[in-house]
């Protein structure tokens, strides 16, 4: 069969969520003895230095400047349809093969409108009952995605498939020192209201007036929707010189700043899936989470929870992890036995199953 993949996200040098999804999954078809049986054209607006794919991986570059999924991608279908489609990233082109699979990742802009651009957001809820609409089947990351699908679109229950996302084993850091003289507490995400960012350094500024916690605060991603907004409170934070803003970290920078981290914090108000989780597992660090959308189902036992709106909560959840010895050993070890549970080798079996069967 060939199998078409809108594969825009799998090529950024700079790749967080779904981005990572994309990259890995192909690479992962390409390993596999079914993947071997298929031709994969790997469609992307701009030219890629991708070299290391098999013979039966092909990049066809389809260069349009505007709407690119909905006018050139959709062009491409029209005159050299493909027997399966794949989109990992949300977005169905108008024409399309009757065999096309979707991925939707989560519905945060149904729960915080607010924090999206008006044509943003309308946009995403178009796409959204497109995609329930028309594809042949819509894979989800987590059981809450399904549920959120069901709920806000009466979307078919049996038309969804909960394929959870892998876990790249981490790459141990050979000869390097921390990048901080002081304990820190790692943040990883875009840095944006809808991560709560803000919430975080409200709890920050607890800890450090009612515990005086020696920890610095990293804050390590790319700015994010109202990115300015969020910086204006770290400048006016009591606490701003404890406070860290890295910028995007490259795959062995993050690996470094993961290591020698005291704890991984994730305060996000919403979550399809959450990788940065996993990746601390992997690490070894002490994980602490929000209690709300996909973030339980992910992290499993191997992280201690708070209410995300409760920044009092937060704190002395931050506290008590950083303080206790015994419960950051216990997190560590039940987060490295929840890691099980996550392997991209299986998410590529399940996705390429999906996609070739009838």
């Amino acid at each position: 069969m060939i199998i078409g993949i809108h594969a825009a996200a799998a090529f950024k040098k700079e790749r967080t969520g779904v981005e990572e999804y994309a990259f890995r999954l192909i690479r992962y078809f390409a390993m596999l003895e079914e993947g071997k049986k298929h031709r994969f054209l790997l469609y992307t607006p701009s030219s890629s230095e991708e070299s290391d794919l098999p013979r039966n991986f092909e990049i066809k570059t389809l260069r349009f400047p505007v709407f690119w999924t909905q006018v050139r991608l959709a062009l491409e279908m029209a005159l050299n349809k493909p027997g399966a489609l794949f989109i990992p990233a949300h977005v169905l082109p108008l024409i399309h093969p009757k065999n096309s699979v979707v991925t939707i990742h989560d519905l945060a802009f149904e729960y915080f409108p607010e924090m999206y651009p008006l044509f943003h957001r309308r946009y995403l809820r178009w796409t959204t009952k497109y995609a329930i609409s028309k594809a042949k089947k819509i894979i989800v990351p987590s059981e809450n995605t399904k549920k959120d699908l069901i709920e806000f679109y009466g979307a078919r229950k049996e038309k969804i498939k909960v394929i959870y996302h892998g876990i790249a084993p981490f790459t141990a850091v050979q000869n390097e020192k921390s990048p901080l003289v002081q304990k820190y507490i790692l943040y990883i995400g875009r840095i944006e209201r809808k991560k709560n960012v803000e919430g975080l350094i409200n709890a920050f500024e607890i800890i450090k007036e009612k515990y005086q916690i020696p920890h610095k605060l990293v804050l390590a991603g790319g700015p994010g929707y109202l990115f300015e907004e969020v910086k204006k409170k770290i400048d006016a934070s009591p606490s701003k010189q404890d406070i860290i803003l890295t910028g995007h970290l490259q795959e062995n920078q993050k690996n470094v700043f993961l290591k020698f981290a005291d704890l991984f914090v994730f305060p996000s108000f919403y979550e399809g899936f959450g990788f940065p989780i996993l990746e601390a597992q992997a690490a070894e660090v002490p994980v602490i989470a929000s209690n709300v959308s996909s973030l339980p189902e992910v992290a499993g036992e191997g992280a201690l929870f708070f209410d995300p709106a409760d920044f009092e909560q937060m704190a002395e959840v931050i506290y008590s992890a950083a303080s206790r010895t015994e419960l950051r050993e216990s997190l560590i070890k039940k987060g490295s036995e929840n890691l099980r549970r996550f392997s991209w080798k299986k998410c590529a079996e399940e996705t390429l199953r999906t996609l070739i069967e009838d």
